[in-house]
């Protein structure tokens, strides 16, 4: 337990291949089960990937080999908590066929 009553767990990791990527945009895996604090999507494929949070707009571009990170709750209090990605919110990404997995890295409050 922590000295504020909250703790960090991780949801399961997610992850993509990129010899599956068609150019459009594909689910990263499954919704989310809990509202995130912080989310990591690592491309550790030979791909640039676009990367949406709703399947349709361009939100952010990961080049091959690099990560985009959303650390939704950063200098936020105990009590000023709330601010994160949604239950149920589905990455997806897109690009070109390529080598190496594209991985979605989770993680949520539980209060103690």
């Amino acid at each position: 337990m922590s000295i504020f009553g909250v703790r960090i767990k991780p949801e399961t990791l997610r992850s993509i291949d990129s010899a599956t990527f068609t150019g459009s945009y594909q689910n990263l895996g499954t919704a989310l089960t809990q509202p995130a604090a912080l989310v990591k999507i690592v491309n550790n494929s030979t791909s640039l990937i676009t990367i949406s949070w709703d399947g349709i707009n361009d939100h952010d571009v990961a080049p091959a080999n690099s990560f985009a990170l959303y650390d939704i709750e950063t200098n936020s209090g105990v009590a000023e908590r709330g601010l994160s990605v949604p239950v149920g919110t589905l990455f997806r990404v897109k690009g070109s066929a390529g080598t190496g997995s594209v991985y979605l890295v989770v993680l949520y409050i539980v209060e103690s």
